[in-house]
């Protein structure tokens, strides 16, 4: 990470994008670019005197007109050129103010309250850039690169003073909260949805900041936040911000005071499971993943519920989603209680037998890695009559029929763990999947007969020949037909099954011996090339939130 050799905050340049090609403008129009800020028409900043120079019973008063100069607005975008000494003016006194503020005891006077929130609400606050133009160019997260606000050389070091502001020793909530209310943090939420990843990152902060100092706005934050993941979920499906709230939100969760209250019960089962179905659900699992899971250690009652509610939103032709189901699926396993377990472990299992067969070998590779858990394995041992049964059809078959050899190896672990913990109960169902595809076969050939006696009904028909024109071949075919749908829907299963040589199959086909094989857990989401830059000439506003325990 970057760093400024004088100790300020960094000057970070703005990421341009490389030149778009001809046929590129063609298929996609540009969208609109960084925020549109109302400049200030007097923009003449008068160079005032350092704060260190003056007699100390002039300070405040200096602080103060270094403060409402800073309120003075300039253009990046159109004219980035334009008023460059004044500009440089105003990023002197604002590098002053952040130093004084960080470096200095019992400055933060009553009258600085005002001149701070007023400062930081005229440069901060303001309406973003539309996602979609009129030619209907939209913003994809997963997809494009993000539009950089051309005017943080100044807003970097506006949001440096006022999280300086908020963390101050000096500060008092109590006066703040006149100008630090309600509307003041609609406002504030409302910048989450910046494409930029530098703002979003100063924004959690703050939030977190003021969510710790402010007792008061507590509910009215967590209603915000709530009714904006409405409107993410059920209306507009796009927010840029959804990952860095939920951050937040994760802090404020390991801070809940217990037990919990209905209202963070609520929470839970009606905004954050329901956002495991967004289209861009990568950009945010693994900070969605984390709430969830402390939910669960906060009251493993919920667990139940929430299990269910995720095999309720599991994805059906999205493997990459499953992927990330499967691994907060195993997150939730590594703190759920054995009580709990036994609630969910039937349709639990049903559904990694589903994993298992999938023709996606991620997938399959991804639910088989359970089985080098040790903690899954011991549940899974403990309740081995109910849970064995379930998903050992899954494994002999795939075993037998999956097209990826890496899989094999996989699933005859599996079936060697199965196999140790329970030999009586695993070649019993050796031997009940015996007698269960020797009844499909039977049913299978029950329909075939049927299928022939409708044949011959039909032809029998004397006016088949003038409702039905049905050429030669396909009658002289017509009683393989059903013959060759049968056999292919049994090819590569065996009508029976050896249990002496299943065991030696198990034995000698297990892809390492006598250890486990690494365990793989599935990968962040690849950060784009202008927000990976952005983000390394970014100094981050804290290393860690501190959790602030919440007892109202």
């Amino acid at each position: 990470m970057k760093t400024n050799p004088s100790g300020g905050p960094p000057q970070t340049p703005v990421v341009k994008k490389a030149g778009a090609s001809m046929s590129n403008i063609l298929k996609r129009d540009k969208r609109q670019g960084s925020s549109t800020f109302n400049t200030t028409k007097n923009r003449e900043l008068q160079k005032l005197p350092l704060i260190k120079d003056v007699n100390a019973n002039e300070r405040e008063n200096l602080f103060i007109q270094k403060i409402q100069q800073c309120g003075t607005l300039f253009d990046f975008m159109v004219d980035p050129l334009s008023d460059l000494k004044w500009k440089e003016v105003k990023r002197a006194s604002l590098n002053e103010i952040v130093d004084y503020v960080t470096h200095n005891q019992q400055v933060i006077t009553e009258a600085i309250y005002p001149e701070a929130c007023r400062m930081f609400s005229i440069n901060v606050f303001r309406a973003l850039p539309p996602s979609t133009n009129p030619a209907g160019a939209e913003y994809d997260p997963e997809e494009d690169e993000p539009t950089l606000e051309s005017a943080w050389p100044h807003l970097q070091i506006v949001y440096e003073f006022f999280l300086r502001f908020l963390e101050s020793s000096d500060f008092q909530p109590n006066v703040a909260k006149k100008y630090i209310d309600q509307r003041f943090i609609i406002s504030l939420i409302d910048l989450f949805d910046s494409e930029d990843p530098r703002e979003r990152d100063f924004l959690k902060t703050i939030l977190h900041r003021i969510y710790g100092k402010f007792l008061n706005l507590r509910a009215f934050i967590r209603k915000q936040v709530n009714n904006l993941f409405y409107r993410f979920i059920y209306e507009t499906e796009r927010h840029n911000g959804i990952a860095e709230l939920l951050e937040v939100l994760g802090s404020i969760i390991n801070g809940f005071a217990l037990p919990l209250k209905e209202e963070h019960k609520i929470f839970l089962l009606k905004v954050l499971l329901p956002l495991h179905k967004a289209k861009a659900l990568s950009m945010h699992h693994p900070q969605l993943a984390y709430c969830v899971v402390q939910f669960l250690e906060k009251d493993p009652g919920l667990t139940e519920p929430a299990i269910m509610g995720l095999l309720k939103f599991w994805p059906k032709v999205h493997s990459p989603k499953e992927v990330m189901f499967l691994n907060e699926l195993e997150e939730i396993l590594d703190v759920i209680e054995p009580n709990e377990f036994v609630k969910v472990m039937g349709p639990l299992f049903r559904k990694l037998g589903q994993c298992v067969s999938s023709n996606h070998f991620q997938v399959a590779e991804r639910a088989l890695y359970y089985w080098n858990n040790e903690y899954i394995m011991s549940l899974v041992s403990d309740n081995a009559n109910g849970i064995i049964p379930i998903i050992f059809p899954s494994l002999y078959k795939n075993s037998k029929t999956h097209w990826n050899k890496t899989i094999h190896g996989l699933i005859y672990n599996a079936l060697k763990l199965l196999m140790e913990m329970n030999q009586r109960l695993f070649d019993e169902c050796a031997t009940n999947y015996k007698v269960q595809v020797a009844k499909e076969q039977k049913y299978m050939e029950d329909r075939e007969t049927a299928w022939h006696r409708i044949f011959d009904m039909a032809f029998e028909n004397p006016h088949c020949s003038r409702l039905i024109n049905v050429e030669p071949e396909v009658v002289e075919e017509y009683p393989k037909i059903a013959s060759k749908l049968a056999r292919i829907v049994k090819k590569g299963r065996s009508g029976t099954i050896d249990v002496e040589q299943l065991h030696i199959d198990v034995n000698s086909n297990c892809a390492v011996a006598g250890r486990h094989m690494q365990r793989r857990k599935s990968e962040l989401p690849v950060i784009s090339r202008s927000t990976y830059q952005a983000l390394e000439g970014h100094v981050h506003p804290t290393d860690q939130l501190n959790t602030a325990n919440e007892n109202i």
